[in-house]
């Protein structure tokens, strides 16, 4: 017999877990499983095979116990975006609710192009003990099931109907989530019979193998394209996203840059793409962006995106720039490389950023040009400084924020997600070092901050455990999810945690006043319904949890209290009262679009849809 023809029989289930075990990937010169192990809530739909298997491959692949499989996924996204897409972690649910719990976080890693593999229940195959526990019975389509939802959230998507079909749908998973192109989450539909059937599996389909990610060269006639517009600008700026840092291109953005003396601007996602003392790090662009970029980008004639799927949090809702100026998309996925007619630079960004520099020889943007763009960061350092200075005003997202970034470590990581954090945190932070930022905006997510920093916590203790992860959350995510603080106390993965009170959604109470409208159940003191207005004990309910946790009055109190979570072996919980009204960042911002009452009796409203409607004049529309 030849060796192709040796087979090992296993079931379903097991399969799986022994392929997931034998892939890695070389990272900076150590090789390690390409999967970092996973998170799971067992139940009928996957404790009894695919249980079985994972029990046999515990230590080669750690199973963490979640709480809530919506918070498993966004641990698991946090840890994948902690290694640059590098690696990633499965998620297993049961059959039914679930497996839908899932569906939000699959969600977060397909806008954020995050690989992350499902291994969710399902229905009996052979349909025989139906209609079953958890089953949606679709009266004219008995193929159609709650798992059907995750191909509009899945870069990937498979049912297995049969043992033998993972032969080819793995391969197939492990490639998507690792092409830097069509990266995301990738969903396989485990039938609880098919988890248990039998086959005789080729035994290569276990052999180790190294993956490597792959880095797709420029073509020539896109660059030399590129490199023509590029020459010809007077005013050129790159916009430096996400990307950059998956491509691990940072030193080549920064070696583009300094070269020709060309102004960077950061999005949300590349937010860390440069350190905040670099003479040319202009700032973040955008809506929740800084004065000193926005004005750069208003006025640049050249735009080269990076990295960036120029999400309208960047561009403004189309605002941003001058409608004449030239965009330049380099993008290792072609999607994104030709948005609004840009030219299009399909490549890895290390390659061809290192090519454009070559390319470009001695090409310098203007020397005004430059110190234009200085000169407006100068004037932005000068506004966040005092922005974050305690006793400006009443307690603030900035203060806190401030303090933090005067105390932390420089490989200390951030997480934030959803509410006013993301915008204060882009606006404040000063990045200390390369990488250290996560604010999850690409679906800017409710309930992410905790599980996510719970998730990169993990990844960040394969790499650096002497580092710190740092969690700002406001509270309303930590009341609609918070349970990870026990998950990390359980499993010794330590976070600091900011638990900034405002008494509700603040920021929707902001953008609900400033489109006109009277506060209304965003925050709890303008609620209708609310009867008896009692207030949460946090730090009682995070202690409740095994964290430490104390309460601070303010700012002031908090370089204290930071010192003592620092020092602190396990999860720390810090609560403070920020104001609801006057603790936001004013400045920095860009026209962003909403969706605005055409007709209205109320004078306010129709007063701030005009104003609205006034700065769409600056839209670009396509072109």
């Amino acid at each position: 017999m030849s060796s192709a023809d040796q087979t090992i029989r296993l079931t379903t289930a097991q399969a799986i877990i022994r392929y997931l075990a034998s892939q890695y990937i070389v990272i900076d010169g150590h090789e390690q499983r390409v999967c970092g192990g996973g998170f799971a809530i067992f139940g009928h739909g996957n404790v009894t095979c695919l249980g079985e298997a994972l029990y046999d491959h515990r230590a080669e692949l750690p199973v963490y116990r979640g709480q809530n499989e919506q918070s498993m996924g966004f641990a698991a996204a946090a840890y994948t975006k902690q290694h640059l897409r590098q690696r990633f972690m499965f998620c297993t649910a049961s059959a039914g609710p679930g497996t839908t719990n899932l569906l939000t976080a699959a969600a977060l890693a397909h806008a954020n192009r995050l690989p992350m593999l499902l291994l969710c229940g399902d229905t009996f195959i052979t349909r025989l003990p139906d209609p079953v526990l958890q089953q949606m019975e679709h009266f004219n389509n008995p193929t159609l099931g709650v798992n059907d939802a995750f191909k509009s959230v899945s870069r990937y998507w498979d049912r297995i109907t049969h043992p033998a079909q993972i032969i080819q749908s793995l391969p197939s998973a492990l490639a998507t989530m690792l092409d830097p192109a069509d990266s995301g989450p990738a969903f396989i539909g485990l039938p609880q019979d098919v988890q248990g059937w039998a086959y005789d599996y080729p035994a290569s389909l276990f052999e180790k193998k190294i993956h490597r990610i792959r880095r797709q060269g420029p073509d020539g006639e896109e660059m030399a394209d590129a490199v023509a517009m590029l020459r010809t600008a007077k005013r050129p700026m790159i916009i430096a996203g996400g990307g950059v840092q998956y491509a691990r291109a940072v030193s080549e953005l920064t070696a583009l840059a300094e070269r020709h003396a060309i102004p960077v601007v950061q999005t949300i996602a590349g937010r860390a793409n440069m350190l905040e003392t670099h003479p040319l790090n202009i700032g973040p662009i955008g809506v929740t962006g800084s004065d000193s970029a926005n004005a750069v980008a208003r006025k640049a004639d050249v735009i080269v995106a990076i990295g960036t799927r120029l999400q309208d949090f960047t561009t403004g809702s189309w605002t941003a720039f001058d409608k004449d100026a030239r965009i330049i998309a380099l993008n290792a996925a072609r999607h994104d490389a030709g948005k609004h007619q840009s030219l299009p630079v399909v490549a890895d960004a290390k390659l061809a950023l290192a090519e454009l520099d070559n390319s470009l020889e001695e090409y310098n943007a203007p020397t005004d040009w430059v110190a234009f763009a200085k000169g407006e960061r100068t004037k932005w350092n000068a506004y966040v400084a005092d922005n974050v200075r305690i006793g400006n005003r009443p307690a603030s997202y900035a203060q806190a924020i401030g303090v933090v970034n005067a105390h932390c470590g420089t490989r200390d990581r951030i997480v934030v997600a959803a509410g006013g954090l993301p915008a204060e945190v882009t606006a404040n932070w000063r990045t200390l070092d390369i990488g250290t930022v996560d604010v999850e905006f690409g679906f800017s997510c409710m309930g992410y901050e905790i599980a996510g920093g719970w998730g990169a916590r993990i990844a960040q203790m394969e790499r650096e455990p002497e580092a710190d992860t740092i969690v700002f959350v406001g509270d309303g995510s930590y009341l609609l999810m918070n349970s990870d603080i026990y998950s990390s106390v359980l499993s010794e993965k330590k976070l600091i945690i900011l638990m900034l009170d405002n008494g509700g959604f603040a920021v929707i109470n902001k953008l609900q006043n400033n489109t006109g409208n009277t506060s209304f159940n965003n925050l709890i003191a303008d609620n209708p319904t609310v009867t008896n207005p009692v207030t949460v004990d946090f730090e009682a309910h995070a202690r409740a949890m095994g964290a430490v946790a104390e309460t601070v009055a303010n700012p002031a109190d908090l370089t204290a209290a930071f010192a003592r979570a620092k020092a602190s072996k396990t999860t720390y919980v810090i609560c403070m009262k920020v104001d609801a009204y006057d603790g936001w960042t004013t400045q920095g911002h860009a026209w962003w679009e909403v969706g605005t009452p055409h007709i209205t009796d109320n004078d306010s409203v129709r007063a701030a849809h005009l104003e609205q409607e006034a700065g769409r004049q600056r839209q670009r529309k396509g072109t």
